[in-house]
This record gives structure tokens, C-alpha cells and sequence, in this order.
């Protein structure tokens, strides 16, 4: 790991950008001989060094392997048996392998964003020596060289906590060590700090892109950054109260002993959360993507309550009148992540890139059989947070659309191009469309219809010990699903690995999706109990805990899904309304980096990660593999629950090199 010393050295040598692997990437390149002298001698060359230094930037989409966050797998959403030594590093977070000393691709970001946020002073400290520099060029150069800086900022937070700010100065190379001893800056300041930079840049940056430059930084991007930003600082572990307290009540700065998160709860910035949400919403370019209804489409389950009071009343509208009626569940649903949605003109993405490392990743989770490693698990909590088709939980399951853990399906059910088949169990029968998106179970229909080989496509995939995906059958001893359950929300029905013509549709990676900003916006009102006006750049908004907001932007999301919204009764109680936000983040967000930082920002980490983890019996065969057990594997035990998981630790050398730098909790030794 470099020294802080030796990350701020001058750069004198540029990165080669390719134009199809990073979402902020250009045509234009540079020899590694090439001395900034020249990188400012033109625009041009400013602008293709801005998106060098943005290409940086890990592909968001790699969240299993060779991760830039512990992301699923350091959750209560993934588990694997996949060896640690090929960097599943959420593995390696919570098995406590990570450490100060070796903080393997997680740790690497220290470094990472500290020569992304010094390049970017570099060229707003001298782009003015380009010549030919027009005033369009100027605006473009700023705005984004804004934004990237503030992301990397915003990447330093939100996993190794406060950063040390240095703003626009670009330190001094070949000084004494006290010139780079700097304390690091309170969580409020950093916040504040990027949330300022991210307005600044919004006044630059365009609210659309042309196609071709899909993913690079635009005013939704910015301002749904700030929303989140503001969403995560009004919550539990950084907003005062217990969880502030139990986490951070002790952590001071040794120079000055400021603490580093505040103690004290403000109400204020729930308000603050809620405007910046409902300022993306108001800007008109941005909504759920949806499919209409056809013949494949189910009709809407029927007893639905809609009664005012205890039911939904809009729930058999129609899509455009505020119901759930009119669209198809699934595909709308599903189509955002297998790549059949047109990437670049996705009305959902507010701020979205290509990304091939999660195309490259389906392969955790498709079957030996065809070609796959066969062992991204689902944990049996995330299947049993899934609703039933009607919107209740299974344990509430009503007697139309039973649940039951007893038998199996006798017939074939069709339903927007996706095939249910016969001897399934009924676990996962009458379950809500985004379970059937998004999760692979035993039985379930794999059609990988690219492969023009005979056997290889339309196939029945079980995991069941002694299946022809289980356990005996594995090529590998560590490729099958340890709970039984594989994800597949990023797989396209023609997806394919192995033999004649196997293709793979290109995925894209949302950072913020809309369905997010309505549940941001839903959470941050849910938890006022008084009217706010609060200022956002020159805009002045006012907030308060009003129901129909909160039931217009929480049930969009449900109804979505093809299930109704929150009742009158349930909007009366704010306890309610954050249990059931909390259960729909689980399922909508599954798998895009959220739950991570949901359970730390709530301060639930320590609570849920605790609860035993489970799944299906794959050590047995078809008559037991359908009950639950805890995985048969060492790993499981070996998952640490503790504080100190809140962040990432800064890199060793680091902090044994900067004497004011302090660690973070619970990673002193």
C-alpha cells in the first residue's frame, strides 16, 4: 500500500482510457511518456485527461469479486463457499480476514481516490493554460471535474467514513512528513462538503446526455447523490440516539477531541433528505420503467382489501391512475437488470453505466451443467421476506394464495415469458413477480436460449445432493449453492455460457434508480413529525410527515411489483411504515449495494446479522433437501458480527505514518 506521502506525488503519467470499460471513458488516449505540460496545452487534451482520471473509478457493478465495497456478501443478502484467496472480499470482510495491515481491493481504495481527487485539483488549477479553451469547454471541464471529485469523496464516506478534506490544493511533493500529517474531517463536515460540491457542479452539468455518452455525469446524477447523502446522514447511526451512541459515542479526534459523529439528533436533516428526493422527482426526466400488460400478463390477484381505512383503494386502477393495473409485473420489473431494456434510454436510471463486470458475474450463479460455477447463494431470509402474489407476508398467506411447505406443483404455469414448472415446491408458489426475477431455486426453468446445443438450453436445474446440479454432480468442490438458492436478477432468459452460440445480453449497473429516490423520499418524510423549510441551492422547500406523499411515492414502488400499497391504517403509524420501507428496500434493491449500508445507517447491522443464517438441506436429496438447516460449512460460524464492521479500515501504513490520522473504531491493533 502507498504511503499518503507518495499518493499525492505529481502526476506525470496518465492512465490508458478504454472507451468500453468505464461509464466515463473516451476515444481520445495518451502515452505513458506524455507530461502534463503538454496535457494542458490544449483543451482537448484536458478534457481526455478529466476522463482518464474518471476511469479510474471501479465498475460499480462489481460488487462479488474483486469488490471496491463488501457489498452483498458482507450481508445478510449473499453467502458463498467460494474460496476468499480469489477476492470475494465481502467474504473476507465478515469472516474477519480483512484487517488494517491487509485490506485487500477494499483497502486499495484509500489510495484509489486520493490520485482521483488530486488529478481533478490538477485540472481545475490548470485548465486556464489551454489556449484555445472556449467558455462551452470551461463549463463542461468544471462541472464534471466537480462531480468526479465529489464522487470520490462520496466513495471515501460512505466506506471508510470521514476523509481528510484538502479542497482545491494540490499538495506539495518532496516535503517533510508534518507537512502531510492531517487529521481527518468530522463525518458532518464531509458531508456538507460534498453535498456544497455536488450543487456547485449541478449548475454545470446537463440534465440530458446523448446516447453515446451514457453514464457520464449529469444534474440527476448530482442530485441524486445529494439525496442519498442527505438520506444516510438524518439516519440512526449518524443522527444522534442509540445506535450513534453505541457506534461512535467514544470516537474523537486525537487532535482536538471533536467527535467525529455528532450525538446529538437533528430533525432537520430528515427534512433536508426528503427535499433533495422530491427535487430529483420534480425534475420530470426520471420514473419507474414499465412494460404494458399483454395476453402473457397474469391478471391482478383477486380479494385484494380495498377498503379505505384497513386495504388499498387505488390497487385495480390502471398504471396511469395511480394503480397497479395495465403493466406486466415481471418483465417490468425484471427487464431493468437482464439487459432486454434499452440501456442508455431507461427512464429509471437516474444515474446509471454499462458494466461488464456484472454480465461477467452471472456465471457465479449459472449452472454447472451449463457452463457456470453454480454458487452465488441467497440466503433463506431474503426468500422468506418476499411476498405472497396478494401483497401478504407468508405468514399471513391468505387462503386464495396459500403458502405451504408441503408438496409440490402438479402443472405447468406460464406467465410473462417465464415458465413455472411442475414439481416445483410449494414454497415458491404464489409469490410475488420480483421473487421469480430474481431468485433461482430448485426446478426452476433455465432457458439460455442463445446455446443452439442440443441439452444445453431449456433446462430443468436442481440442487438438490444428488441433482444434476448438486453437490455430488459439482466439477468443483466449492461450486454449488450452499443454501440452495442461486441469484439471478441480472440473467436474461438467452443468457448462455457453454456450446454453439452461447451469448451473454450487455447489463448495465444503476448507481441510483428512481425506484430508490421514492423510497428515500418516503423514509426521510415518514420520520418528521413537524413542517421544515429548508433551502437546496436557491430553492426553498417545505416538508412534513403528509401520508399521501409518503403512500404516493411508497406505493408507485409496490404497485410496480404487481402488489398493493400501504393502508391508511399503516400510514397512521411511522413504525409501520419504516418496517414495511425496510422490508421493501430488501426485495427491490437486492443485490445493488444497498442492504450494506441500510442495515449500518439504521444501526440494525449487529441485529440481523446475528439471526442464524439458513437455507434448503443441499447434503441431502430431494425428499430432504426441503427443509431448513444452517449451511454445512465452517463459514457460517465463522461470520463475525461487531462494530467495527461499520467501516472499512484505513490501510495500516497509513495511520502508522501520518500520527494525526486517526483509525478507525475497532480497528486500532
Amino acid at each position: 500500500m502507498k504511503s499518503k506521502t507518495k499518493l499525492l506525488l505529481p502526476v506525470i503519467t496518465l492512465l490508458f482510457a478504454s472507451s468500453c470499460a468505464n461509464y466515463l471513458d473516451t476515444a481520445e488516449y495518451f502515452s505513458d511518456e506524455l507530461k502534463l505540460d503538454s496535457v494542458f496545452a490544449q483543451a482537448r487534451y484536458v478534457r481526455a485527461y478529466m476522463w482518464a482520471t474518471a476511469s479510474q473509478f471501479t465498475d460499480e457493478g462489481s460488487l462479488h469479486q474483486n469488490t471496491y465495497t463488501p457489498g452483498p456478501l458482507a450481508t445478510d443478502e449473499a453467502f458463498t463457499v467460494y474460496g476468499t484467496q480469489h477476492n470475494y472480499n465481502g467474504m473476507r470482510f465478515v469472516l474477519g480476514e480483512i484487517t488494517a495491515s491487509n485490506g485487500y481491493s477494499l483497502s486499495n481504495q484509500w489510495d484509489a481516490m486520493y490520485r482521483v481527487i488530486r488529478k481533478c485539483n490538477t485540472i481545475l488549477a490548470r485548465m486556464e493554460e489551454a489556449a484555445d479553451l472556449t467558455n462551452d469547454d470551461r463549463v463542461e471541464i468544471v462541472g464534471n471535474t466537480r462531480f468526479i471529485r465529489a464522487y470520490a469523496y462520496y466513495n471515501l464516506l460512505l466506506n471508510f467514513g470521514p476523509p481528510v478534506l484538502i479542497g482545491d490544493e494540490i499538495v506539495k511533493s518532496n516535503e517533510v512528513l508534518e507537512y502531510y500529517d492531517r487529521p481527518r474531517n468530522t463525518y458532518d463536515e464531509t458531508v456538507e462538503y460534498i453535498c456544497s460540491e455536488l450543487e456547485l457542479c449541478a449548475s454545470y452539468l446537463p440534465q440530458q446526455l446523448p446516447i453515446m455518452e451514457f453514464g457520464r455525469p449529469t444534474k440527476g446524477a448530482a442530485y441524486g447523490l445529494i439525496a442519498r447523502l442527505r438520506l444516510y446522514h438524518a439516519s440512526p447511526l449518524f443522527n444522534g440516539g442509540t445506535a450513534a451512541k453505541s457506534y461512535f459515542g467514544k470516537w474523537r479526534r486525537s487532535t482536538d477531541d471533536v467527535l467525529y459523529i455528532q450525538q446529538n439528533y437533528d430533525e432537520k436533516r430528515w427534512a433536508l433528505a426528503a427535499a433533495a428526493a422530491k427535487r430529483v422527482m420534480d425534475m420530470g426526466a426520471f420514473k419507474l420503467y414499465t412494460v404494458p400488460a399483454d395476453r402473457e400478463t397474469p391478471e391482478l390477484p383477486e380479494d385484494v382489501d380495498i377498503t379505505e381505512g384497513t386495504g388499498d383503494p387505488d390497487y385495480y386502477k390502471s398504471w396511469d391512475d395511480g394503480g397497479a393495473a395495465g403493466i406486466d409485473h415481471f418483465r417490468s420489473y425484471s427487464e431493468i437488470f437482464t439487459g432486454e431494456a434499452i440501456i442508455p434510454t431507461n427512464v429509471e436510471y437516474v444515474w446509471a453505466r454499462r458494466s461488464g463486470t456484472i454480465q461477467n458475474n452471472t456465471q457465479m450463479s449459472f449452472p454447472n451443467s451449463a457452463g457456470g460455477w453454480n454458487g452465488m447463494a441467497v440466503p433463506q431470509k431474503i426468500i422468506d421476506n418476499y411476498s405472497m402474489i396478494d401483497g401478504r407476508s407468508i405468514s399471513d398467506a391468505s387462503t386464495r394464495y396459500p403458502y405451504s411447505e408441503e408438496g409440490f406443483t402438479t402443472a405447468v404455469q406460464t406467465f410473462s415469458g417465464y415458465r413455472l414448472l411442475d414439481q416445483v415446491f410449494n414454497m415458491y408458489v404464489n409469490r410475488e413477480m420480483r421473487f421469480y426475477a430474481s431468485i433461482g431455486f430448485s426446478e426452476r426453468f433455465w432457458p439460455m436460449t442463445s446455446c443452439t446445443s442440443s441439452g444445453y438450453y431449456n433446462q430443468r436445474i436442481n440442487y438438490y445432493y444428488d441433482a444434476n446440479n448438486g453437490r455430488l454432480s459439482s466439477t468443483d468442490p466449492l461450486n454449488y449453492p450452499p443454501t440452495g438458492y442461486v441469484i439471478t436478477k441480472f440473467i436474461h432468459p438467452a443468457d448462455a455460457w457453454t456450446m454453439d452460440n452461447a451469448r451473454r445480453m450487455e447489463k448495465a449497473y444503476a448507481m441510483i434508480r428512481y425506484a430508490d429516490i421514492l423510497l428515500m423520499y418516503s423514509e426521510a418524510l415518514n420520520n418528521l413529525t413537524t413542517a421544515h423549510t429548508v433551502k437546496l441551492g436557491e430553492t426553498e422547500y417545505t416538508v412534513s410527515r403528509n401520508t399521501d406523499e409518503i403512500k404516493k411515492a411508497f406505493n408507485q414502488v409496490r404497485h410496480r411489483a404487481g402488489m398493493p400499497g400501504l393502508s391508511s391504517s399503516q400510514l397512521a403509524n411511522a413504525t409501520e411504515v419504516q418496517d414495511q420501507i425496510e422490508k421493501e428496500r430488501m426485495k427491490e434493491l437486492l443485490h445493488e449495494n444497498s442492504r450494506y449500508f441500510d442495515v449500518r445507517r439504521w444501526g440494525i447491522m449487529e441485529e440481523v446479522e446475528s439471526v442464524p443464517m439458513t437455507g434448503m438441506n443441499v447434503d441431502a436429496s430431494k425428499t430432504g433437501f426441503y427443509r431448513r438447516v444452517i449451511p454445512n460449512t465452517s463459514r457460517v460460524g465463522a461470520r463475525i458480527v461487531n462494530k467495527r464492521l461499520a467501516f472499512v479500515p484505513i490501510p495500516l501504513t497509513e495511520v502508522r505514518r501520518l500520527p494525526s490520522l486517526d483509525q478507525n473504531p475497532g480497528w486500532e491493533d
